[in-house]
């Protein structure tokens, strides 16, 4: 079809992903009414329309549903040819799309971006930060080129490498710091701060206290790590963050920091990437980098004693 262009469809793609014209233009980086433009230029292409527009949402018409389910396919042919073409050379060049979850993203990525543009000057990075699901929904679609989560996803079609493990640290008011380490079934009758629904790291919380995900606790919840430290700063409560976090976080808040008493809780933390990726060889040089700015302290927490 003339005048049909890969950027109709992935702007396209984008609002029938988010179901909101502010959402997808943010998500494509142009303007609302930009993105408005080419989706009345696409519709006037194919002579139909394919949205439903009120004030709070749109709908996508009967057209629009089947194209959203073509684009998308599309989309990720090319995707997949831009992969072969990049890995037909001897060093990674052109975009580089990582996904990484929040209680990993602000401990790792500077790190990691720092030497991938050491390694690869060519590299046009574009870091996403999101919740597991998202990311790996994202993986499957070809909109990511690899992830760094907490293992296992265990997800048909994608490959699993492990990187490092890390203890959950505990995290106390300061004026607490000559007290007792307590033991998980202590935990459960305190007031717990958790990170929202959705987080990996909450679930992992909870199964080492061994609170149901349905139980009614005296639970309190926060959308970032450094919200439930600064909570626990002034005396509200107790919490648990991966050690990564620990010189971050605590660094401004009147907390003291323990580990926990064996059998200490900890995350497995791996990269994952499509199964069959022409970009797995640099793939696992990424990951072996990664291990070694684990094992000589780049990456990681501050060092708590016992």
């Amino acid at each position: 079809m003339i005048g049909l262009t890969m950027k109709h469809l992935r702007y396209f793609a984008a609002l029938a992903r988010h179901g909101h014209f502010g959402r997808a233009a943010q998500a494509c980086s142009i303007s609302q009414p930009a993105l408005s433009v080419q989706m009345k230029e696409l519709e006037a292409l194919l002579g139909a329309p394919l949205i439903e527009r009120n004030a709070r949402q749109i709908r996508l018409t009967r057209l629009g549903e089947a194209l959203a389910e073509r684009a998308e396919d599309i989309l990720r042919a090319v995707d997949e040819i831009e992969d072969l073409a990049r890995s037909s050379h001897d060093l990674m060049a052109g975009r580089l799309r990582i996904g990484v979850i929040p209680t990993i993203a602000p401990y790792l990525l500077p790190a990691l971006i720092k030497h991938l543009t050491h390694a690869f000057p060519g590299l046009d990075i574009r870091p996403r930060e999101a919740v597991t699901q998202t990311l790996i929904d994202d993986l499957l679609d070809v909109r990511l080129d690899f992830a760094i989560v907490a293992l296992p996803v265990s997800e048909p079609g994608l490959h699993e490498e492990p990187l490092f493990d890390e203890e959950f640290m505990l995290v106390r008011p300061q004026t607490d710091a000559a007290k007792p380490v307590p033991r998980a079934e202590t935990l459960r009758e305190m007031r717990l701060l958790l990170l929202e629904e959705g987080h990996c790291f909450r679930d992992q919380a909870l199964s080492y206290c061994n609170i149901g995900q349905s139980t009614p606790r005296d639970l309190m919840e926060g959308s970032t790590l450094a919200t439930l430290v600064q909570m626990v700063g002034v005396g509200i409560g107790v919490t648990l963050i991966p050690e990564m976090a620990v010189g971050t976080e605590t660094a401004s808040a009147a907390v003291s920091v323990a580990r926990l008493p064996e059998p200490r809780p900890e995350r497995r933390i791996g990269m994952v990437w499509r199964t069959g990726s022409p970009l797995a060889p640099y793939l696992s040089e990424i990951a072996l980098a990664l291990r070694k700015m684990h094992d000589t302290g780049d990456i990681g927490g501050v060092r708590v004693s016992a």
